[in-house]
């Protein structure tokens, strides 16, 4: 059959459209950039361009987490005080094609996740990129412009580290452009951002004037004063209490244009290092951390009081791990021997004003010095509760001798090197041991000594929502993660999953979740709503993101089913929005949850020396603590408090 299919004569007719109109926009693409090319040529030849008239100057900021567009209004306002005028310009409202016209240009530019620019420049860098490797656009397209790139990023993140600056520096040289001066590279976990900024920003305005050496003292030129571009994050109610003043939440990522100004603070402008070895906390990340009520404890630790803590000292109630365990949340102490972490959690509770790091390299205290200070301070804020209307001096007095300590308050307790001998120095002192690890340090916890209870933070269920959510410094996150949860079987005492659910983020995961079970074996499986902390800098969330208890209770109920009867629905905390699952074959006896803790027995196994594992030091679970219960996981002995609540809501 010589006859051709009646379907082949539209495709052959489909294809010769795709074709023309192909030939069509290279052919406009092609008469466009020539027309640029000759305009180019024929001003740098006009008169005009010998004796150029003064015209703006744009400054563009790329910026996820607001730490390059604080920096960018900060040059924009110093620049101006200096009569040099520029514009202060977003990408995203910027068009692209319009760059050939431009005579100076000033990028500040912050490197985002894998590398990348953050999404509301991606237009503007795709652009440059496509015109730089565009044969068709050749060389000349910027040659009348003129650039500098300041660099806002992480070391941390090793090779990534201002990627972008330097490829919009690499790609404005490609197409032309002349660079005024070197990329300027800040690092936003060193604490000398500003430092680094200042020295760039001199030589940009000794350069601008004329100064070839770009030696320029700029007007006005300081550290931009604390009130400037600063604003007070509106946290959650869990994080605020009465009688305490107000105080002003600064991001890491954030802590450009907000440093203690040299003139009004008496803290020094340091790297931290003495005689050669580095602090982990620089005296600004110290400020900052003060600032948010952190009594910081020699170089790397620090210690806190909890809000449920002050809440149990005026009999209004205890925390979950009273509810589940048992604790007794006015006798438990809030602290960790690092603040640094692995991780830049979407969710941070404390707003990333830590370090970060994938490895310790600070200066290391001792962990009976660590000990002694934690408790020493954690006791001096206690005292503070005295006078405070409700407070029960049997309680403060009793809170005086912590019982617990929850080494979970920022950071990753497990980096310190010392971390089996602060255990023993608190079980020592027959105080109990609750630690969080955010699963990245699968070697540590296999060294990990007997600690009361074992957690580690499962954020999400998926390599794509863990890289997401947790946005981890190492580039084998997932196996080091999943070999965390297997390091869990090899432990003997309790062992706990911690999942935070996200709603529109992880949320829908179950059964990606209930296939993580079988991988460490947990005896507890936690499950917690999201807290809103407030407005960040580095987070999207907002409250649309955060799930009722019904939502927590419903997914609960889901992932138990998925056990097959292997885990059941034991407690939970209505306040907390938080639920517990836990082991039937280890934890329910005779149709009776144990999920409490006997304190004495454990602290009595640990001086023993013998081997023990978790079913040795369980205790019943009190009635209103049972998932069902009419009190909701609140402790009928305490006093109901509710505060009134005059925000509006859409729920």
């Amino acid at each position: 059959m010589t006859g051709k299919s009646p379907s082949y004569i539209p495709a052959r007719l489909a294809l010769l459209a795709i074709l023309s109109a192909s030939s069509f926009y290279c052919f406009w693409k092609s008469r466009r950039l020539r027309r640029q090319r000759l305009s180019l040529s024929s001003s740098s030849q006009s008169p005009a361009t010998l004796h150029p008239t003064p015209s703006r100057g744009k400054i563009f900021f790329v910026s996820q987490t607001g730490t390059s567009k604080a920096l960018a209004r900060r040059l924009f306002d110093l620049l101006t005080s200096n009569n040099l005028p520029f514009d202060l310009v977003d990408p995203k409202d910027y068009e692209p094609e319009d760059l050939p016209k431009e005579t100076l240009v000033l990028l500040v530019a912050s490197t985002w996740e894998g590398g990348k620019p953050p999404s509301h420049a991606s237009f503007f860098s795709n652009w440059l990129a496509e015109s730089a490797e565009d044969f068709r656009v050749g060389s000349l397209l910027l040659s009348g412009c003129r650039f500098a790139v300041f660099g806002v990023g992480s070391r941390s993140y090793g090779e990534t580290f201002n990627a972008v600056a330097r490829d919009f520096s690499k790609r404005m040289k490609a197409l032309g452009a002349s660079e005024l001066l070197s990329i300027g590279e800040g690092d936003v976990d060193e604490g000398d951002l500003d430092a680094v900024f200042d020295v760039w920003y001199r030589k940009l305005v000794g350069l601008l004037k004329g100064d070839s050496r770009g030696n320029g003292e700029p007007n006005g030129f300081r550290l931009s004063n604390e009130s400037e571009y600063e604003s007070a994050d509106e946290e959650d109610e869990d994080f605020t209490e009465e009688n305490e003043s107000d105080t002003v939440i600064v991001d890491l990522e954030d802590i450009a244009g907000k440093a203690p100004s040299r003139k009004s603070s008496a803290v020094p402008v340091t790297n931290g290092e003495v005689n050669g070895e580095k602090d982990m906390v620089t005296p600004v990340l110290r400020a900052n951390l003060e600032k948010q009520g952190y009594k910081i404890i020699g170089s790397h630790s620090g210690v806190k009081l909890c809000r449920w803590t002050k809440s149990q000292l005026r009999g209004r109630g205890g925390c979950y791990k009273h509810s589940f365990y048992g604790i007794e949340s006015h006798r438990c102490m809030e602290t960790t021997p690092s603040l640094a972490c692995a991780n830049k959690c979407v969710f941070c509770w404390r707003h990333h004003t830590n370090p970060v790091g994938k490895s310790w390299k600070w200066k290391m205290d001792p962990p009976l010095e660590i000990v002694n200070a934690a408790i020493e301070q954690h006791t001096k804020m206690i005292k503070q509760m005295k006078g405070v209307p409700g407070v029960k001096l049997e309680r403060l007095s009793e809170g005086l001798s912590p019982r617990h300590c929850a080494l979970s308050l920022v950071g990753e307790p497990i980096m310190y090197p010392e971390i089996n001998s602060l255990v023993d120095e608190l079980h020592r002192r027959r105080i109990s041991t609750f630690l969080v690890t955010n699963a990245q340090f699968p070697e540590k916890i296999k060294l990990l000594k007997p600690v009361t209870q074992l957690y580690v933070s499962v954020d999400a269920a998926t390599k794509e929502s863990l890289k997401a959510i947790d946005r981890p410094l190492f580039g084998d996150f997932w196996e080091r993660f999943i070999d965390s949860l297997k390091s869990l079987q090899e432990k003997e005492q309790r062992t706990v999953y911690r999942l935070t659910l996200v709603k529109g983020w992880n949320i829908e995961d179950i059964d990606a979740y209930s296939e993580l079970f079988d991988v460490g074996k947990p005896d507890f499986i936690e499950i917690k709503g999201v807290t809103y902390c407030g407005s960040s800098a580095t987070s999207k969330l907002t409250m649309e993101n955060v799930p009722w208890h019904t939502d927590v209770k419903a997914f609960s109920e889901a992932l138990a089913l998925k056990s097959n009867g292997e885990y059941e629905v034991a407690c939970e905390h209505v306040h907390s929005c938080c639920v517990l699952l836990a082991k039937v074959e280890k934890f329910k006896i005779d149709g009776q949850w144990f999920t409490w803790i006997d304190y004495e027995k454990f602290h009595d196994l640990v001086a023993s020396g013998k081997p023990f594992n978790s079913k040795d030091y369980i205790a019943a679970t009190p009635s209103w603590a049972v998932y069902g219960a009419e009190e909701g996981g609140f402790d009928p002995d305490q006093s109901r408090y509710k505060k009134e609540r005059h925000h509006k809501t859409n729920r």
